[in-house]
C-alpha cells in the first residue's frame, strides 16, 4: 500500500463526493422520518416471507447513527453501521478539505492488496448478513 499526499488544494475528489452524499443522507436521517412519510418504505422480501435482504436495517442504521445511538445501530446492522460512520468521516474531511484547504491523502493498493480486498469483502458481507438473518429469525441464539 502507497500513501501519497498531495498539495494543498480545494479540488473535488472522491472522499468529497462521498462526503457530499453521506452528509446529504444522515441529515435526510437525521430531521426526515422516511420510514413513517412513506407509507411502502420498508423490506418487502422481510414483509413476504420473514427472511431479511441483504440490505435490511439500513434505514435504521441512518437514523440510529445521525442520532448518535451507534449500539443501536450495530444491532440492526453491524456493516451498515461502519458504512454510515465512515460516510460521516468523509463528510468531515471534505469539510475540512474545502474549507481549509488540507490535502486528503491518496491511498494506492498492490495488485495483491486489491485481489485480497476483492476477496474478503464478500466474506464480510455475507457474515454480515449472517448476523442479520440470525437477529431477525433466531434471536434467541444471541444472548
Amino acid at each position: 500500500m502507497k500513501v501519497f499526499l498531495p498539495p494543498r488544494n480545494r479540488r473535488l475528489g472522491t472522499v468529497d463526493y462521498l462526503g457530499l452524499i453521506g452528509l446529504a443522507g444522515l441529515l435526510v436521517a437525521r430531521f426526515i422520518p422516511i420510514a413513517k412519510l412513506i407509507p411502502f418504505w420498508g423490506c418487502v422480501l422481510r414483509e413476504r416471507t420473514g427472511w431479511p435482504c441483504l440490505g435490511c436495517g439500513l434505514t435504521r442504521v441512518a437514523d440510529r447513527v445521525a442520532h448518535f445511538n451507534f449500539v443501536g445501530a450495530w444491532e440492526a446492522n453491524p456493516l451498515g453501521t461502519v458504512a454510515a460512520v465512515l460516510f460521516a468521516l468523509a463528510a468531515v474531511a471534505m469539510v475540512v478539505h474545502l474549507v481549509f484547504a488540507v490535502p486528503i491523502p491518496e491511498i494506492q493498493l498492490s495488485l495483491r492488496e486489491w485481489k485480497a480486498f476483492q476477496v474478503v469483502m464478500p466474506v464480510i458481507v455475507l457474515v454480515n448478513y449472517a448476523y442479520v438473518v440470525v437477529k431477525t429469525r433466531f434471536p434467541h441464539l444471541l444472548l
